[in-house]
């Protein structure tokens, strides 16, 4: 079934409209204190779209990424109590519990994991400002992680180049199926 073809044909048009470079801005803006879509769905196909802006498109996803995230640590510094219920019935509740742990075992270290890996970043800042990180080290671990991950993901896609698009078009269905099946072995490995 071709559900990720059309998908990953109208990301590749979006990554070459005019107005994308705004919208990978309020994207990344966003996902790091409330929305749950990564920017990398729009930094991907405008690094393949655009291989000469690459390093230009991962610089601002990260640097308005961080800004969010400061977003997200005034949010949890300031208004936790508001968004508590907002993180219990958005299924976030368990893993801010869990964040929690880790921020008191291992601090910057959370935060640059979290900026870098899939993991929901957006549980993370909320988290440093409820507990009241240093600014200096949130800001710091942010600017790594989150550089470290679009850098990497917008160079990739930028070295691969017309060959890469032409091999994810092809296989596009395949992978999004199989990253299906995955997530659902994860969520059921997790429940269990």
């Amino acid at each position: 079934m071709r559900l990720f073809s059309p998908l990953y044909s109208r990301a590749m048009q979006w990554a070459r409209h005019r107005h994308a470079q705004r919208y990978l801005m309020g994207l990344s803006f966003a996902e790091s204190s409330f929305f749950p879509i990564p920017p990398d769905v729009m930094l991907a196909p405008m690094s393949l779209a655009s291989p000469h802006r690459a390093v230009w498109f991962a610089t601002i996803t990260t640097i308005a990424s961080v800004l969010g995230g400061l977003l997200g640590y005034l949010i949890g510094l300031f208004a936790f109590d508001m968004i508590e219920p907002l993180l219990q019935s958005a299924g976030y509740y368990p893993k801010y519990l869990q964040v929690k742990v880790w921020f008191d075992e291992w601090g910057f270290w959370a935060v640059f994991l979290a900026g870098f890996s899939p993991i929901p970043y957006k549980v993370f800042t909320i988290t440093a400002g409820v507990i009241a990180m240093a600014l200096a080290p949130f800001i710091f671990a942010s600017l790594i992680g989150r550089g470290g991950r679009f850098f990497l993901v917008a160079l990739l896609m930028a070295w691969g180049g017309k060959r890469m698009e032409e091999a994810l078009h092809k296989y596009v269905d395949r992978l999004g199926w199989l990253v299906v099946v995955l997530a659902i072995i994860a969520v059921l490995i997790i429940r269990h």
